[in-house]
C-alpha cells in the first residue's frame, strides 16, 4: 500500500499545533502541541518529524481575515512556512483556517475539558480540524 500520510500545522507564535493523517490519507488525528523554541530549533524539529513519519505533504493553516485578505498573523505564518519549505522534501500547501481554533475550543468545551487541558491541546485539535477539512476535500 502506498503511503499517503499528510501532516498539518497550525502555526502560532508560542505553539505549533501538529496533526497527522493515517497512512491512507483519510483520517486526521491530533499529534502534539509543540512549544516553540527558536526559529532554527522549530524548523529542525518539524523537518525531522515530517521525515520520520514519511509524510507525503504538509498542509499549513493560513489564518486569513474574514474577508479573505492577508493579515499580520497570515503573513507571519507564510514567512515561517516558506522557511520550512526549504528544509523539507515534500510539497507544502496552504489552506484557509478561519474558525478552526473556535471550532476546536467549542469541541473541547462540549466534552467538558478543563481550562488548563484545553490550553495544552487546543493547537493540535485545531491542526486536526484543518487537516480533516483538507482531506475531506480531496476524497
Amino acid at each position: 500500500m502506498e503511503n499517503k500520510r499528510v501532516i498539518a500545522l497550525d502555526i502560532g507564535t508560542k505553539r505549533i499545533g501538529i496533526a497527522m493523517s493515517d497512512i491512507m490519507g483519510i483520517i486526521a488525528s491530533p499529534h502534539e502541541s509543540y512549544i516553540r523554541q527558536s526559529l532554527n530549533a522549530d524548523l529542525l524539529y518539524l523537518s525531522c518529524l515530517i521525515k520520520k513519519h514519511d509524510a507525503v505533504k504538509v498542509i499549513c493553516g493560513l489564518p486569513v481575515s474574514m474577508d479573505g485578505s492577508m493579515n499580520a498573523q497570515a503573513e507571519y505564518t507564510k514567512v515561517f512556512a516558506e522557511k520550512l519549505k526549504t528544509k523539507i522534501d515534500v510539497p507544502l500547501e496552504y489552506t484557509d483556517e478561519r474558525f478552526t481554533t473556535k471550532s476546536a475550543k467549542d469541541a473541547l468545551l462540549e466534552f467538558d475539558v478543563n481550562r488548563q487541558k484545553r490550553k495544552e491541546v487546543i493547537d493540535k485539535v485545531a491542526a486536526s480540524i484543518i487537516l480533516q477539512s483538507y482531506l475531506n476535500r480531496k476524497i
